[in-house]
């Protein structure tokens, strides 16, 4: 059994993120898994600030008291952590961004300033359904695992959804986001 924890950045309630959050959680508690989601666009999470002044309190590791106080002690337990958002811009969305610098207060609890190891993925609904059109959110991604030391297990790109909640006409898409949930043991 493994923990996971779902970072959702999308801000939309019940559109294509949604979708394949469900599909994603239905398979991996099927497996056995655990599973912690946050809303992240619903919670109140402050910009980091750059004092690089965390990490004096392993319970409560940054400066600024919010909702990341949530987070952070399941980001601390969990084995491997999924990154949910719409793209926007050829990037994650904002407030998914906002939540995700903040773990670094997490890796000033270390002296050399390690990140925990997990193992991560990322589930991304988007407008353009071609590989071109994903491939630069592909590359920052690995490039962001790897230099974390994360082992990234998936970036998943369904494309062609960029109408609320087209992603419930495409069967195919909600399989695969199930099956990557179901093939976490």
């Amino acid at each position: 059994m493994k923990k996971i924890l779902i970072l959702n950045g999308s801000p939309r309630v019940g559109g294509n993120s949604d979708a394949l959050i469900e599909s994603f959680v239905k398979g991996a508690k099927e497996a056995g898994n655990e599973v912690t989601r946050f809303d992240v666009a619903r919670m109140n999470i402050h910009g980091c600030l750059g004092c690089c002044c965390g990490g004096k309190d392993p319970s409560s590791p940054c400066v600024q008291k919010d909702d990341m106080a949530k987070i952070y002690p399941a980001y601390r337990e969990a084995d491997i952590v999924v990154l949910v958002s719409p793209m926007y811009y050829w990037s994650m969305s904002g407030q998914l961004k906002c939540c995700f610098d903040r773990l670094f207060a997490v890796a000033e609890c270390d002296p050399n300033y390690a990140n925990p190891i997990k193992e991560a993925m990322v589930l991304m609904p988007s407008e353009g359904a071609d590989e071109d059109n994903f491939e630069p959110v592909k590359a920052y991604y690995e490039a962001l695992f790897r230099h974390l030391g994360w082992k990234g297990l998936a970036c998943f790109n369904a494309g062609g959804n960029m109408a609320y909640g087209a992603i419930k006409e495409k069967a195919d898409q909600l399989a695969a986001a199930y099956q990557l949930g179901k093939d976490i043991k």
